[in-house]
C-alpha cells in the first residue's frame, strides 16, 4: 500500500518532536558558569561572596576547615541570603540596602522587629514568664564557695621570707606586693586576684588557698616560675543568685529565646517561599548541606 505524501511529512515531524523533547530532557537546563555555586530564584550565589562571608566570619580563608564545616558555614550563608530577600520582599528595605554582611545583619533585624509587631509582641517578658523561667533554671546560679585573693610573686625563696616575715610583723600585703612583685600586672593590681572559686585555681594551690582564713598569709610556695605569697581578703559563702540579682539576665535570655524562635519560623518560612539550588561541582569541598545538590 502507499502511504499519501501528506501521512509521511506528519509522522517525520512528529518524530523530529519527539526525539526533540526527549534531547532536552536528556540535556536539562545549562550548567552555571564556574564561579557560580548557587543560586536563590534567579539571584546567582558566587563562591568569591561565599568567601568573603567565611573570611569575616572566622578571620581566616576556611581552606583548612573540614568538608562538614564548610557545609554549615555554606548554609548558614545561604539562610542569611534568604531572610535577606525575605526582608525586601516585605519592602522592609531596598535590595541594595540588603547586600554585604551587615546589610544582611540589619535586614535580619528588621525581619525580627516586624515579626515581634506582627505577633503583636510587648517589650519585656512578664513577670510571671520571669519568674517561671527563674524557677526552671536555678541551678545555673548557684555559686561555690569563693575567695578573694592576693598574691605577691617574686623570683628567690630568700626574698620570699623576708616579705612574709615583713607582712607579720605588721606590714600592709598590698603595698608590698605593689612594690616588691615581680610580674609588673601583680604590683599594678596590688596583688589583687580577684574572685575566684577553687577550680579556678592551680590543682597545686587550690587547697593551700581554701584553708587560709581572712586576712591569713600563706607559707612561701615554689612554682615553676617563682615563689608566691597567698593572702585570702575574703571567704564567700556558697549560694544561689537571688531573682532580683539576675533579673536582667533573665529577661535578656527570655528576649533571645523569643528572638531564636521568630529567627527559626522565618528560615523555615524562607526556606518554603524560595527555590534554592546547590551546584556541588563547582564548590571546592564535598558539599553536605541541608538544600541538596543539582550539580553532582
Amino acid at each position: 500500500m502507499t502511504v499519501p505524501a501528506g501521512w509521511r511529512r506528519a509522522a517525520v515531524a512528529l518524530l523530529g518532536a519527539a526525539l526533540a523533547a526527549a534531547a532536552g530532557c536528556r540535556a536539562g537546563p545549562p550548567p552555571p558558569s564556574p564561579d557560580v555555586v548557587a543560586a536563590i530564584e534567579s539571584d546567582a550565589v558566587r563562591y568569591a561572596d561565599f568567601e568573603t562571608y567565611v573570611q569575616q566570619a572566622l578571620g581566616e580563608s576556611g581552606t583548612s576547615l573540614s568538608s562538614d564545616v564548610l557545609s554549615s558555614l555554606f548554609d548558614q550563608y545561604l539562610e542569611e541570603r534568604l531572610l535577606a530577600k525575605l526582608a525586601t520582599d516585605r519592602g522592609l528595605l531596598a535590595a541594595d540596602a540588603a547586600k554585604g554582611r551587615f546589610g544582611r545583619r540589619h535586614a535580619l533585624d528588621l525581619l525580627l522587629a516586624d515579626e515581634a509587631r506582627r505577633e503583636d509582641a510587648e517589650g519585656l517578658p512578664s513577670e510571671q514568664e520571669v519568674e517561671d523561667w527563674y524557677a526552671a533554671h536555678r541551678d545555673e546560679f548557684r555559686r561555690p564557695e569563693r575567695v578573694r585573693l592576693r598574691q605577691i610573686l617574686v623570683e628567690t625563696r630568700q626574698q620570699a621570707e623576708s616579705l612574709r616575715e615583713r607582712i607579720l610583723a605588721g606590714a600592709d600585703f598590698a603595698a608590698i606586693a605593689a612594690a616588691a612583685s615581680a610580674d609588673p600586672d601583680i604590683a599594678a593590681t596590688v596583688g589583687f586576684q580577684g574572685e575566684l572559686y577553687r577550680g579556678d585555681l592551680p590543682p597545686a594551690f587550690a587547697d593551700l588557698i581554701f584553708d587560709l582564713e581572712p586576712g591569713e598569709v600563706s607559707e612561701v610556695v615554689e612554682a615553676e616560675y617563682g615563689f608566691h605569697l597567698f593572702q585570702v581578703t575574703e571567704r564567700l559563702s556558697a549560694e544561689t543568685l537571688p531573682l532580683e540579682a539576675v533579673r536582667d539576665d533573665v529577661e535578656r535570655r527570655l528576649l533571645q529565646d523569643a528572638a531564636d524562635r521568630r529567627l527559626a519560623a522565618l528560615a523555615e518560612q524562607a526556606r518554603q517561599r524560595y527555590d534554592v539550588s546547590v551546584w556541588g561541582r563547582n564548590l571546592p569541598f564535598n558539599y553536605r548541606g541541608v538544600y541538596g545538590d543539582q550539580g553532582g
